[in-house]
């Protein structure tokens, strides 16, 4: 797996990057080596966050942990990427290694399944489908539209690329364009 750790507003010690490959290499069992990881920790107002997001064959996990201290935060980050990967253990096997997973529950034990990760797995069901007329606009005009709306996502064609995109509002009241990759 590839790593990559950046800094945002702080600069990150050695034994920090160290501790967080040191983390990371426990999930080097279920992935391929062109699994790309992310860390990224930022500082604000005292806080750290660390954000981490794995990459693999189109599959995206992503875990975000704000705590006083970024030891912290990447402890409580680690314990949600293995949650998100024994809830999704059956979805998972057909896209990565399916000993592995297995492997990797059995050697790391995060802690005791909680009461509706031990019910058997939930089936997805669609309630609502809309259809509507997706014209081009430009992303301030979505983002002016979805705040009209009060939603906390809106799909437009992006006028520029001609593409279908969504624009969302973030936690923390930034917002985020989501756009196809040819990958």
């Amino acid at each position: 797996m590839k790593i990559t750790i950046t800094g945002r507003k702080v600069n990150l010690r050695d034994n920090f990057k160290e501790l967080a490959k040191k983390k990371l290499s426990r999930f080097d069992r279920i992935f391929d080596e062109d699994a790309d990881a992310n860390v990224v920790v930022t500082l604000e107002k005292n806080r750290q966050t660390v954000e981490i997001t794995i990459k693999q064959r189109g599959m995206i996990y992503r875990a975000e942990s704000t705590a006083l201290e970024m030891n912290d935060a990447l402890d409580q980050v680690m314990s949600a990427l293995g949650r998100q990967i024994r809830k999704n253990k059956t979805k998972l096997a057909k896209k990565v290694h399916s000993g592995a997973i297995d492997q990797y529950l059995i050697d790391f034990p995060e802690e005791e399944p909680a009461a509706e990760e031990m019910e058997a797995e939930p089936e997805y069901r669609v309630v609502r489908t809309k259809h509507f007329f997706v014209k081009p606009l430009s992303v301030d005009e979505a983002i002016l539209q979805m705040n009209m709306l009060d939603h906390q996502f809106f799909m437009f064609r992006n006028e520029s690329s001609g593409e279908i995109n969504v624009v969302y509002r973030r936690k923390n009241g930034d917002y985020g364009l989501l756009e196809p990759d040819a990958e």
